[in-house]
């Protein structure tokens, strides 16, 4: 388990050998996290060199961040109460900001609790201190009451917050009416869901409406307030939390096996999860394997929520959810969460269900030395390939043309080995140049610098592809390579100088392995190709500004660490780096640029 380890954030559970919680933690890299308990100098205290010894199993549940780790890990301390953690810690959780939606005059104050009440929560806030600081910018800016005092008008005189200009006063008569005080409590609930450009279109028809009637205080107030929101906007990644009970599906899939994870959310917060792994499942298709999973596990589940979230509408949704509703007792929905807070939570399953595929199947020494050992029988080669590179091209109508390398050994991603390349002789739209372009760079060098070649050379394409990447290998000078290429459609191999293509059953382990390999490099290549076509987008909207070349533009990034901070800077704060006629320039352009809506400025062409 210990060489299974991802190294991504989120938290380990060791386990006792009759599955008992003995110690639960979490890392911002779980393998390195997880490796330190085994170094041979550790200095580890008795505590943990006991939990140790009792130890027999090790579980990891992977999170999008450090800070959702932590979260994670304050959870599943209180609910499993391993034996090896400190646990005097208090009752409190991380704080919630809490607004009162259901009264005339709401009021969001912090809360250590979120409840299923008539009111909204957002949250969980961590640190601490990034909740009070959210609360005082509320007051400051939206100026929604932040106190307990009865807002019914009732209040002789304001209190101190309508004096410090951080509240409307809806405590006093006369101060403030529904109308205006429902407004700003809906510019509050746009910030904390975080759709900061639905909030900053409608402030900025605000400042124009106020500038147009001469109110320039009025005015002034929401160009500050713009400009706040934009810089907040940055560091802030707020959800509205949903307190009721949910259970989160989602599986990963090759041929007949698949891996399902099950995350039980209650009250808002991840109590537990569950895995299943599944084989010999050729027959099914992905709704009807997607129907099955879920009612296999809830016919002896001791628990049937309110909410069931699938990645992809099931076969017999409708049927499924009788039956699922016959056994809470009342109405349960089977959703698919298409966009928000639970979409994203979809993908850090998913992403928990690949890693558990991985460690049941894919890591496994004795599978991996089978498809290699398939695959030297299915291409008739000499031996089984231990280093296999494979080769992808990815571009956009033809601009912003890259490709990728990934190398796998042993039947495993040797990730430090990745390669990437800027396509440079070829113009247009011709992944057969392309193709043959990045391979002779990369054999040439190999021959060059006297390095070892790789087993089998896999590429991404048809039979044009082929031949153009074994052309080039001839003319790089390198000694004969066994050569493949997958192509998608049918996934039909191709060798070179053979006319028939090689079909392999779905469920071949050499298949398998070849498409493992094969989407790899597809994702690497795409990843960096998004990331030219960003760079060249910041550089084209900077460039399009009078007086600002390609030696300023870059100058401006990296003082400022993105374009968003260009955007954000004032005129002073661009004047330290450029001349103060074209900071003055550049201000002006991203303010009538930020009034005209989104600027869609790039060289490249938009992604469909």
């Amino acid at each position: 388990r210990l060489d299974q380890a991802p190294a991504l954030p989120g938290c380990y559970l060791f386990r006792s050998a009759v599955g008992e919680a003995l110690y639960v933690g979490k890392a911002r890299s779980l393998k390195a996290r997880v490796r330190s308990y085994f170094q041979a100098k550790a200095a580890h205290p008795p505590r943990i060199l006991r939990m140790l010894e009792e130890a027999g199993g090790l579980e990891f549940i992977v999170t999008g961040s450090e800070v959702e780790a932590l979260i994670l890990e304050n959870n599943l301390i209180k609910k499993e109460k391993p034996r090896f953690n400190v646990l005097l810690r208090d009752d409190k959780n991380f704080p919630y900001l809490k607004l009162t939606v259901a009264d005339p005059y709401p009021r969001l104050v912090l809360v250590r609790r979120a409840r299923e009440d008539s009111s909204q929560y957002f949250g969980p806030y961590l640190p601490a201190s990034h909740a009070r600081r959210t609360l005082r910018m509320a007051a400051r800016y939206f100026k929604v009451a932040p106190c307990y005092e009865k807002l019914d008008g009732s209040r002789g005189r304001p209190c101190l917050y309508y004096h410090l200009d951080q509240c409307l006063g809806p405590c006093t008569e006369g101060l403030t009416t529904q109308e205006e005080y429902a407004g700003a409590v809906e510019h509050l609930r746009l910030f904390l869901k975080g759709k900061n450009q639905a909030l900053l279109e409608r402030l900025r028809a605000l400042m124009q409406e106020a500038s147009r009637q001469q109110e320039f205080e009025r005015a002034a107030h929401y160009r500050d307030l713009i400009r706040d929101v934009e810089k907040h906007s940055r560091k802030q990644n707020f959800a509205r939390v949903g307190l009721e009970d949910q259970d989160y599906f989602h599986y990963h899939r090759e041929g007949e096996r698949a891996v399902v994870q099950v995350f039980l959310m209650r009250g808002g917060q991840v109590e537990a999860r569950r895995e299943f792994s599944f084989e010999q499942i050729s027959g099914e298709e992905e709704q009807q394997f997607l129907a099955f999973a879920v009612q296999q596990y809830y016919a002896s589940a001791e628990h049937v929520p309110r909410e069931v979230h699938v990645p992809q509408q099931v076969a017999g949704a409708q049927l499924l959810e009788e039956w699922l509703s016959g056994l809470r007792g009342e109405s349960v929905r089977v959703r698919v969460p298409r966009r928000g807070v639970k979409a994203q939570f979809m993908k850090t399953v998913h992403r928990n269900a690949q890693l558990a595929f991985r460690s049941r199947f894919q890591d496994d020494p004795s599978q991996d030395g089978e498809a290699l050992a398939r695959l030297r029988d299915a291409l008739d080669l000499d031996e089984a390939p231990y280093r296999i590179e494979a080769f992808d091209i990815s571009h956009l109508q033809g601009t912003a043309v890259v490709a990728s390398m990934v190398v796998w050994e042993g039947g495993r991603a040797h990730h430090s080995a990745y390669r990437h390349f800027k396509v440079k002789t070829v113009e247009g739209q011709d992944d057969y140049a392309s193709m043959a372009e990045v391979v002779g760079r990369r054999y040439r060098r190999l021959v060059k610098e006297e390095r070892r070649m790789p087993d089998l050379i896999l590429i991404d394409g048809g039979k044009g592809q082929l031949s153009a990447a074994h052309q080039a290998l001839k003319e790089s000078g390198a000694p004969p390579v066994p050569m493949a290429a997958l192509a998608k459609r049918e996934e039909e191999i191709f060798l070179p100088g053979r006319s028939q293509a090689i079909r392999l059953e779905r469920s071949s382990p050499a298949l398998q392995l070849l498409q493992q390999v094969r989407d790899e490099a597809h994702r690497f290549a795409v990843t960096y190709h998004r990331k030219v076509r960003s760079r060249a987008q910041l550089v084209s909207e900077l460039e399009a500004i009078p007086g600002v070349g390609r030696a300023r533009s870059a100058k401006l990034l990296k003082g400022l660490g993105s374009l968003k901070g260009v955007q954000a800077a004032g005129e002073d704060e661009l004047a330290r780096l450029v001349p103060r006629p074209v900071a003055r320039a550049i201000e002006e352009h991203f303010r009538l640029a930020g009034q005209a809506g989104p600027r869609k400025t790039s060289r490249w062409p938009k992604s469909p």
